[in-house]
């Protein structure tokens, strides 16, 4: 950890107690109840980390009240609670959950269409009522229907699958679907209206979006047969429940499934007033093991967050996809390159050039970007930089970050070069590997400055001095610096020709004041200077 005092991690609601062992040894573990607003924001005054369900709100206010947060943590699916452009604005880091519950909202669906079809929960209801009506409650079965999937992502594919067993026919609305991959999955991919004619039972399985909410609405509803079933356990909003309403009391829809509705908690919608809709308090992710995954999952990015490394599936970090663990070593590697980089320009570069060399890339390795951006802000601006802000901060000050990957056949470590200009027309470049066998930031090597080269280990505090080589400088440092009380780790000397420009690279045990710099430099005649913190 970075920070001296144990960091606060805030939980508002109920978790696994697997994921409070997670963070119990390193952190101050604290409760609140996200749904007292007055105990919520007292709570957050002082945590570094908050985790919440779907009862706390996370909006603009909270996250405004809790000055030390750098990660929110949904212990779920959705994001709905959560202000994600607040988060991302403060540089606070908001991830999820977002696999822990696929299983347990496929099997949901699954068991709504099948109430559905089979009028179990009526029949059950009217059992218990002493009441004996076999004849009332027939049913249809599955076998030889055609089932429509509406999003066919993680959760509509699960489905999918599931429901092939029972011998239907499958079909599949999904705009950004390969029509190679559905068939795979033995599902063919049709349009909105064909699926809507054509299907016997109609599941839903997307994200709410602008796009995406009322998506099956009065129109739609009219294509249906009157002997389909619809059924949402996927975000209340999707159907719009009125139409759905007037199409159950005019037969122009059979029956129901329903986990989720536009508004939670509800009681008093319409719906719910039809024998022929099963509906139920949105427990699509209500198992013993989706909580449990979802608690573990988000315990674990928590960790990581605090820790200041990178976690992959943060929902507003761009860079998309699982990390590769050939390219995991060198994120820590980019990020001290871009610390080096703006304090040997001693400024913010126009344009900044990441280059990525090796058999490393044949692995996606755009995160390092990222990585070697928060690096190059860390020093310049006030506010912290986190994965998640540094785009913006980059773009706010105009500057173009890029990246580029070659390919190289040679079983060599991967070197990452950053090269740029600076609004004065200087160009400077750095490099650096990761050494073999060496884990974490001790593993990561500078390679070159500026084309003199180097071998060090991007580590501590690291001086530069620029001067023509001649006898005695290497001396007088030592002596000024080691009157200070400074002791000098490491220090190599690099040049091009002997009696050229020089540049010397010290590494020191703590932090060197401005005017000790200043005055080292004078002493030896140094045309430029520079230090940086790679301390952890």
């Amino acid at each position: 950890m970075t920070d001296t005092v144990t960091p606060v991690v805030l939980i508002t609601e109920e978790l696994a107690p697997a994921a409070l062992d997670v963070l119990a040894d390193d952190f101050d573990v604290r409760h609140a109840d996200g749904t007292d607003r007055p105990a919520l924001l007292a709570g957050l005054a002082d945590a570094d980390a908050v985790i919440v369900r779907s009862a706390t709100r996370m909006d603009a206010e909270a996250i405004a009240a809790a000055p030390r947060l750098r990660v929110i943590a949904r212990a779920g699916v959705g994001l709905d609670n959560v202000a994600v452009p607040a988060a991302t604005a403060r540089g606070v880091m908001v991830v999820n959950a977002p696999t822990s519950n696929i299983v347990s909202a496929a099997e949901q669906a699954i068991t709504l269409l099948l109430s559905v079809a089979r009028h179990t929960a009526e029949a059950n209801a009217s059992l218990r009522r002493g009441e004996w009506k076999r004849s009332r409650f027939v049913g249809v079965e599955i076998q030889g229907k055609t089932v429509g999937v509406v999003g066919l992502g993680r959760i509509g594919m699960l489905v999918a699958q599931r429901m092939a067993a029972f011998g239907t026919r499958l079909i599949a609305y999904d705009p950004y679907l390969q029509p190679a991959r559905a068939a795979q999955l033995g599902v063919r991919l049709v349009g909105l209206e064909e699926l809507l004619r054509e299907s016997d039972f109609i599941t839903i399985h997307l994200p709410k979006t602008p796009e995406t909410i009322g998506l099956i609405g009065e129109k739609e509803l009219r294509l249906v047969k009157p002997t389909a079933r619809i059924v949402n356990a996927a975000r209340g909003g999707l159907v719009d429940e009125r139409a759905l309403a007037a199409a159950l009391a005019e037969g122009r829809v059979a029956g129901a499934g329903l986990d989720v509705f536009e508004q939670e908690p509800c009681t008093s919608s319409p719906l719910l007033r039809f024998d022929t809709v099963v509906a139920v308090p949105h427990l699509g992710a209500s198992t013993v093991e989706a909580q449990d995954k979802a608690g573990l999952a988000v315990a674990r990015s928590v960790r990581l967050a605090l820790r200041g490394e990178f976690v992959p599936d943060a929902a507003n970090i761009q860079a998309g996809g699982v990390v590769a663990e050939d390219v995991r070593p060198l994120l820590p590697l980019a990020e001290r390159l871009g610390k080096v980089f703006t304090a040997v320009a001693g400024g913010v570069a126009v344009n900044v050039e990441i280059e990525v060399r090796g058999p490393v890339v044949a692995n996606d390795v755009s995160v390092l970007r990222l990585a070697a951006t928060k690096g190059l802000f860390a020093a310049v601006v006030e506010e912290r930089v986190t994965y998640v802000n540094a785009p913006l901060i980059a773009a706010d000050r105009g500057v173009e970050v890029t990246l580029a990957a070659v390919p190289d056949g040679e079983e060599q470590p991967p070197l990452v070069s950053l090269r740029g200009a600076l609004p004065d027309g200087r160009a400077v470049e750095v490099c650096g590997t990761v050494h073999n066998g060496v884990a974490g930031a001790a593993g990561v090597r500078l390679t070159g400055v500026d084309g003199f080269d180097l071998e060090l280990s991007a580590d501590g505090v690291l001086l530069f001095f620029r001067y023509l080589d001649r006898p005695g400088v290497v001396g007088t440092v030592g002596t000024i610096l080691g009157g200070a009380g400074l002791n000098i780790a490491a220090m190599q000397v690099a040049r091009r020709s002997a009696g050229g420009e020089a540049l010397m690279t010290l590494t020191v045990d703590s932090p060197v004041a401005a005017d000790l710099m200043a005055k080292t430099a004078e002493s030896v005649g140094a045309t430029a200077y520079a230090t940086v913190d790679l301390t952890d």
